[in-house]
């Protein structure tokens, strides 16, 4: 078996005004993401780490945010496409683990639905599916909300 890791990290600004979706649902809150997409920023990590993983590059390669094609596009299917490239190379989702950074809103009672979204996507059980949030203790530009940040690890593997 062989066995790879990718990191995947991403940040967004936020803004009053504008939507927040992490992990494939939207969280309400009085500030969203600015993004080319939709600015889910974890899938956004994930992806980067699944990416990475099977060197395939980064999530700005494979969709752009200088192309018409991606704008406001939902992330969920950005995750499903990134699933499609690690599959064509043979490989399948190990796990995943990822941490949101975020003052707020406060993230622990969406975290499972997150999970579940995106195992739904990724046609893989949620337990392999693991998202944790931090707050920064107000350090730094998401102590201070002016954004919010992704980090995820991929494990990818193939017979």
């Amino acid at each position: 078996m062989v066995i790879r890791v990718g990191l995947g990290y991403d940040v967004h600004r936020l803004a009053e005004g504008e939507s927040l979706w992490l992990g494939g649902i939207q969280i309400p809150h009085s500030k969203g993401t600015v993004a080319h997409s939709d600015g889910d920023v974890l899938i956004h990590a994930i992806c980067d780490a699944m990416l990475g993983a099977a060197k395939l590059r980064d999530i700005g390669y494979h969709f752009p945010d200088t192309s018409s094609e991606f704008k406001n596009v939902d992330s969920k299917l950005l995750l499903k496409k990134c699933q499609c490239l690690i599959a064509d190379k043979g490989y399948r989702i190990g796990n995943i683990d990822a941490t949101i950074a975020a003052q707020k809103p406060k993230l622990k009672d969406y975290i499972p639905g997150m999970e579940d979204k995106m195992a739904e996507i990724l046609e893989v059980d949620s337990d392999l599916v693991s998202v944790k949030a931090t707050t920064t203790e107000m350090l730094g530009f998401e102590g201070r909300q002016e954004g919010i940040s992704a980090y995820a690890v991929v494990l990818i593997e193939k017979d």
